[in-house]
């Protein structure tokens, strides 16, 4: 994060409000809806994008690539984790790669093909040594909260702006459209950029212009391409987060789920396998607030019967981002972690 950058005025938070909505909106439609210009716009989110603090994703929907998501915890020695993080934020098949107890647990989402954990590459390569002292992983089932953003950043627009610059909702995603090898090349570039230019697409795909900007439009409709934002949320004076793992009686999943959904600190949250069948993640101001909403938001929850709470002490990795870098290394021994 450039250290210049270190809270949000009004406009910039009514800048990323919109990307939430839109990822790919004209900056001249948001200027519009804000009155504004488009060159104050487009210098505002060039600045915050220059300064490593926003990005814009595109990401293609698991499913409609034969893939499926895995939220994996994974125990390490005092004095391994920074490293061996390092090492798996920089594969394309991760996400979301964060230190959290203390700096004794990672905690990443990867992508296995199939419906096992044998289809991952990032678990069958994982050494066995004594830097790491345990894996576990859990299939992610249904997404049940955070498809709109974590709300703290979706607070800055009105109902009525929101509305203008909001796109027709997508569908759940189409088994119609297959991901072609072009397709796979645009995500490749989306992901490196998700606003970058119908001409640069164009060029990576092999596609004319107007065919980007058609497929485009036909995979988002879909349901089989969206966009995220990568920002840190203490820019917004919320410095606290933590993965809480639930376990919820199998008759109340549904209901957990709705409410999750509609609580403002929950950032995302998921039924996944295994003995807590309910991840979330929550982003709070201190820790005091953990507290409160562990006490009286979570504690209140008909059919939770346990909640183990892992607070992220660092994040080396969100969405798309690798937020650290680490000087060149050979080439990871036979089984470790690294690109693949």
């Amino acid at each position: 994060m450039d250290s210049v950058i270190r809270d949000l005025d009004l406009l910039d938070r009514q800048l990323v409000h919109a990307l939430q909505i839109d990822g790919r909106v004209p900056f001249s439609r948001i200027a519009a809806v804000l009155g504004v210009s488009d060159r104050t716009v487009a210098r505002r989110y060039h600045r915050l994008r220059a300064g490593g603090v926003l990005r814009v994703i595109g990401t293609p929907e698991s499913h409609s690539l034969g893939l499926v998501d895995w939220a994996v915890r994974i125990q390490c020695a005092p004095g391994a984790s920074a490293e061996i993080a390092a090492a798996l934020a920089e594969r394309a098949d991760t996400s979301w790669v964060g230190l959290a107890s203390g700096g004794t647990e990672i905690t990443c989402i990867t992508r296995a093909r199939g419906g096992s954990a044998q289809g991952s590459m990032l678990l069958s390569r994982l050494p066995r040594t004594p830097r790491i002292t345990g894996v576990t992983a859990h299939c992610i089932l249904r997404m049940v909260a955070g498809t709109s953003g974590w709300p703290g950043r979706t607070a800055a627009l009105d109902a009525r702006q929101s509305e203008e610059l909001a796109r027709p909702a997508s569908g759940a995603p189409s088994r119609g459209v297959v991901p072609t090898a072009a397709d796979h090349r645009l995500f490749a570039a989306l992901a490196e950029d998700g606003r970058a230019a119908v001409g640069d697409l164009a060029a990576a795909t092999g596609w004319s212009e107007s065919t980007v900007r058609r497929r485009i439009d036909e995979l988002r409709t879909a349901g089989v391409l969206y966009f995220e934002i990568d920002i840190d949320p203490a820019l917004y004076g919320f410095t606290h987060e933590a993965i809480l793992w639930l376990t919820v009686a199998p008759a109340e999943l549904t209901a957990v789920a709705e409410a999750l959904a509609g609580h403002p600190e929950v950032a995302y949250a998921a039924a996944v396998t295994g003995p807590a069948n309910m991840m979330a993640v929550v982003i709070v101001r201190d820790a005091d607030a953990l507290y409160d909403y562990l006490a009286t938001r979570v504690g209140a929850l008909p059919g939770v019967r346990g909640a183990e709470t892992t607070p992220v002490t660092r994040h080396v990795k969100r969405s798309g981002t690798l937020l650290v870098t680490r000087p060149r290394s050979p080439a990871p021994r036979a089984g470790g972690p690294g690109p693949s």
